[in-house]
């Protein structure tokens, strides 16, 4: 997955006071503070420091949620190297690598199964799907293994063919570090009206 530097306080702070309604809050503010109206004023800066207290609390669950992705992406997994089984953290896997799963583990790496016995494995956090999917070495439509997964019943062997960030599970990690919020029409209209 790929790892974007945790945005500070002061950081968040910043990108508020770069928003035209701050800058329109704060003018308000002042200005009832200037004609001596101190309720007003005081309820305007309070409701500019909930603002930026909102705003860090959102981004703060952001990245809360993208480190737990983080952490579902990197189990440990039991890797067949030279003939040795080794159990290694799921970050070490490459390419090539045989991985041995087991009932209650989490999937390393995205591969194609070699063998496998009644191997059932919980995809939802990729498709959606509830129910866990049946797998097969035999079938070209079963045979895919994908990070992040859960094994739920069974036993299988699969050979690694992408791991981080070339994962189906990477791809969504990166899909959402792209994602910028949009600004509403209410911040768009009030960046011209401001300008």
């Amino acid at each position: 997955m790929p790892t974007a530097q945790p945005r500070t306080v002061w950081t968040i702070a910043l990108e508020v006071i770069r928003e035209p309604m701050f800058i329109l809050l704060l003018s308000c503010a002042a200005l009832y503070l200037l004609l001596s109206n101190y309720g007003e004023g005081l309820f305007m800066f309070s409701s500019i420091l909930l603002m930026i207290a909102i705003t860090f609390y959102q981004s703060q669950k952001t990245e809360r949620a993208l480190e737990a992705l983080k952490t579902l992406a990197s189990p440990r997994a039991l890797v067949i190297r030279d003939g040795k089984k080794n159990k290694i953290p799921g970050k070490e896997v490459v390419p090539g690598d045989i991985i041995i799963l087991n009932e209650g583990d989490r999937v390393p790496a995205d591969g194609v199964l070699i063998a496998c016995t009644h191997l059932s494995v919980d995809e939802s956090m990729l498709t959606g799907e509830s129910l866990p999917v049946l797998k097969s070495e035999l079938s070209e439509s079963q045979n895919k293994i994908y990070s992040g997964t859960l094994v739920v019943q069974g036993y299988g062997v699969f050979e690694v063919n992408a791991t981080g960030t070339q994962t189906e599970f990477g791809k969504i990690g990166r899909a959402l570090e792209k994602i910028e919020s949009d600004q509403t029409n209410l911040q768009k209209e009030m960046k011209v009206v401001i300008k």
